[in-house]
């Protein structure tokens, strides 16, 4: 009889296992992808830990989608490819109007914007010193490092560059302590999150325009049900000391409700004319 105990017991344990991953199994399973600004190690040291709380709080499972390039990154984002996407607001822009996206979560605390950076030391101290030098940008869209800059140079400073486009954030900033190029753009942002041997070696020039910051926005085939619930959860997960940690790191320093309406305004800048279509 213990025997037969033991394997009633072992076969118990089976059924059991076998229920809880047929009931995993039946979870719907939604990708998320994010503008890749810094680089693949560090997206999922900041992303993996989110989805991680997200998953059981809203009953979904969560597949990270990282891709090589912002190029990259725009041209699955604007054909569909993602049921959710945190992107920057023009990227939001360009994605509404091709595929419905909506936008759902943002941060309420800080706008995005613009800097320009050079290397201490070199003498250069304002934007129209720049006029005809190299300048590093992530990529051609990068909304505050590349799109508002450009637009600001031609617009405002009337001034031209050279443009290097050279994949990330930290690539950029890198490029100017490194002597490659005279300057740089990227956003107030990834700027504080440098490296403080990195950071202490530029210094911000010129800080541009402000408006809404990057959105997580879900494609609209995502049952309504379904967005509600991961909103949901995001908006939770600001209300807890840990998710708050996590999120900063997005970084999101209060995460709130976004709607389409609060990106109107970008719709009426001309970016068009310094966008790059991937």
């Amino acid at each position: 009889m213990p025997g037969y105990r033991k394997a009633v017991a072992i076969l118990m344990l089976a059924v059991t296992a076998l229920y809880s991953e047929a009931r995993a199994g039946d979870a719907p399973t939604y990708s998320i992808s994010v503008v890749p600004q810094f680089d693949h190690r560090r997206i999922e040291a900041i992303w993996r830990p989110i989805i991680e709380r997200l998953e059981p709080m809203t009953g979904f499972r969560f597949h990270l989608v990282m891709e090589p390039t912002i190029p990259a990154f725009e041209k699955a984002l604007n054909a569909g490819a993602y049921d959710f996407a945190y992107m920057n607001p023009y990227h939001y822009v360009v994605a509404h109007r091709r595929q419905g996206y909506q936008a759902i979560v943002r941060d309420v605390e800080n706008d995005l914007y613009g800097v320009v950076v050079v290397a201490k030391g070199t003498g250069l101290t304002n934007v129209a010193m720049l006029d005809g030098r190299k300048v590093a940008f992530p990529a051609p869209n990068a909304m505050g490092a590349s799109l508002i800059p450009r637009a600001e140079f031609v617009r405002k400073f009337h001034i031209k560059i050279s443009e290097v486009y050279v994949k990330s954030h930290d690539s950029a900033y890198l490029n100017v302590l490194l002597g490659q190029t005279d300057a740089a753009g990227g956003i107030r942002a990834t700027f504080d999150q440098l490296k403080p041997e990195i950071r202490d070696g530029l210094t911000i020039i010129h800080e541009t325009d402000r408006f809404p910051p990057h959105p997580l926005a879900a494609h609209p085939r995502v049952p309504a049900a379904a967005v509600l619930r991961v909103q949901k959860a995001l908006l939770e997960l600001g209300q807890d000391r840990q998710g708050v940690r996590l999120l900063a790191d997005v970084p999101i320093k209060l995460v709130g409700p976004a709607s389409d309406q609060e990106y109107e305004t970008l719709r009426h800048l001309g970016l068009e004319a310094f966008y790059v279509d991937q």
